[in-house]
């Protein structure tokens, strides 16, 4: 594919540049034309559309949780359904272990598409010429339904924020694309949506159960389901263009709260410029993407037949999902699972950021900040506090590393273990001699085939042992309580050439595993600029040039 798939949407403060044309629409003078006019500097057409499928993505779940009635005419609903593979790119994260109920988190990744291959998505997004453009990933999203299911999290990363794509094979073409260091929305690009949940269950270390994703056509679709939703501003503001910034997507309002629906709530949710910021422009979307959903939730409409169709219809055709929850029955119990967690038990977020020194408009993971976020949902505590005791201290929460304890020498000499360094991670490049130090301390304490393989350029964010079948599990069990690694991180891997460490990016010195710290619930980093879903009132401070 000759056409780059790699579009920066731009501007972070300091590097501000035009979001798409428009002229002002509202309640002030000079209102008309709407949101749907001009560019600015050859901008693909459209781009406004993408920024309401952070809002239609995790309504168009709830919607379906809503929906149950719809298993009336669930043939017909089933067949509205576009289904595909789950991961198409090369991962090694596994699911979290249950804890002691047998309960597992659940996580699905929701991605918005700009695919043009429709004529519905030419009409909303524009240029024709485009039709047979690489589709991209412009907003992501992961769900996270804690294990016992009394607490979500819902955590984006930015479209332009840099990482490493696995190599991905895409499931209608064959073709194998070969890893890439480059900006995450051009993993939907090479293998489709399997390849960006490799990317995130790579990035995060959190295995991914499902994902969905959906287009300009679906997102106008939930945008109409959903109706109007309450926003605020602090003061009056006119996202417009200005000398040497052309574009804005007209929104005009008057300080205070105010209804937003139809077009004037997509100028809410596209606009950037007014805030100052993208990254403000996603606390913008989490604000009404908070107002929605208690709009939603407060709607009755299991007494409107009608509603109830039209908000079952409008969900099944506006999204594609991973095959193996491609039923209406089984979304629905994935809604109804969102459902039912209250509205001060939802946190979302986004994943913290540094700029990329590389690129002024690209983004890296803020390392230990990203970090500690992954790590509370790899163990799933809690991104709120609101818990209390029985909330907080789950039994399927992570816990602090065991000392190596005394083992039997006779039991280790003869298994052979194979150490690989794995440290690398994000911004971090890998510790030189970290396979070759374990190696020597698993010799030390009586595993005397243990050896190291130098070549490996593996990247874990976790410490893992991998077994491949299960007679070699207890072998297993045994290297990692001589390392100090929790038993937890054992894992049975088919692939596996027999017992294998690979040392992750947690344990970058010393001889023996560190002690692990229990993440708290609540404990998030303050980059992340968290919002709970209860929160009303939330206002938006507009950047002084657009205030009027």
């Amino acid at each position: 594919m000759a056409r780059s798939s790699v579009r920066a949407e731009g501007a972070r403060p300091g590097a501000v540049r035009p979001a798409g044309g428009g002229t002002p629409e509202g309640d002030g003078p000079g209102g008309g034309g709407g949101a749907g006019r001009g560019r600015g500097h050859g901008r693909r057409p459209g781009r406004r559309h993408r920024v309401l499928r952070w809002s239609a993505m995790t309504l168009s779940v709830l919607i379906l949780g809503t929906a149950g009635a719809g298993y009336l005419y669930s043939q017909h609903l089933n067949g509205n359904i576009e289904k595909g593979e789950r991961s198409s790119g090369d991962s090694k994260a596994h699911r979290t272990e249950p804890n002691a109920a047998g309960q597992t988190p659940l996580n699905i990744l929701l991605i918005g598409s700009d695919s043009r291959a429709s004529d519905a998505n030419v009409a909303l997004g524009g240029g024709r010429d485009h039709r047979d453009s690489v589709p991209l990933g412009d907003v992501q999203m992961l769900i996270h339904l804690a294990a016992d299911r009394r607490s979500a999290a819902v955590v984006s990363v930015p479209r332009d924020t840099r990482v490493g794509i696995p190599e991905c094979i895409d499931p209608e073409t064959g073709e194998t694309y070969p890893a890439a260091d480059t900006i995450i929305n051009a993993s939907l690009g090479r293998g489709g949506a399997g390849c960006t949940l490799a990317t995130w269950e790579n990035l995060t270390g959190v295995y991914i159960d499902h994902w969905m994703t959906i287009d300009f056509a679906g997102v106008v679709r939930m945008a109409d389901a959903i109706g109007g939703v309450e926003v605020c501003v602090n003061q009056n503001v006119w996202d417009r263009p200005l000398p040497g910034v052309p574009g804005g997507s007209g929104l005009r309002m008057r300080a205070g709260t105010k209804k937003v629906e139809g077009e004037q709530a997509l100028q809410w949710l596209r606009t950037r410029h007014a805030w100052g910021s993208d990254v403000l422009r996603t606390r913008a979307q989490r604000v009404y993407m908070n107002s929605a959903m208690r709009t939603l939730r407060g709607q009755n409409v299991f007494t409107d037949t009608g509603r109830l169709m039209d908000l079952a219809e409008a969900a099944t055709e506006s999204l594609v999902v991973s095959e193996e929850i491609g039923t209406v029955r089984k979304l629905f119990d994935l809604g109804m699972q969102l459902k039912t967690v209250p509205s001060n038990r939802i946190t979302m977020t986004t994943m913290p950021t540094v700029a990329d020194p590389e690129n002024a408009n690209h983004l890296l993971p803020a390392g230990d900040d990203a970090e500690r976020m992954w790590a509370m949902l790899r163990d799933d505590v809690p991104f709120d506090g609101n818990g209390g005791e029985e909330g907080d201290d789950k039994d399927g929460s992570a816990k602090a590393s065991a000392e190596p304890s005394g083992h039997s020498t006779a039991d280790a000499a003869g298994v052979g273990v194979l150490v690989r360094n794995a440290t690398r991670s994000g911004t971090l490049g890998p510790v030189d001699g970290r396979a070759r130090a374990v190696a020597r301390t698993l010799v030390e304490r009586g595993f005397d085939k243990a050896t190291a393989d130098t070549s490996a350029a593996l990247s874990e964010q976790r410490t893992v042992v991998r077994y491949p079948s299960d007679e070699s599990a207890g072998d297993a069990r045994r290297v990692a309580e001589a390392l100090g690694v929790p038993a937890s991180a054992t894992r049975k891997s088919t692939d596996a050439p027999g017992i294998t460490v690979d040392v992750g990016a947690d344990w970058r010195s010393g001889a023996s595993y560190p002690r692990q710290k229990k993440p708290e619930a609540g404990d998030l980093p303050d980059s992340s600029d968290a919002l709970n879903g209860s929160e009303r009132g939330t206002c938006m401070d507009v950047y002084k040039p657009y205030r009027w």
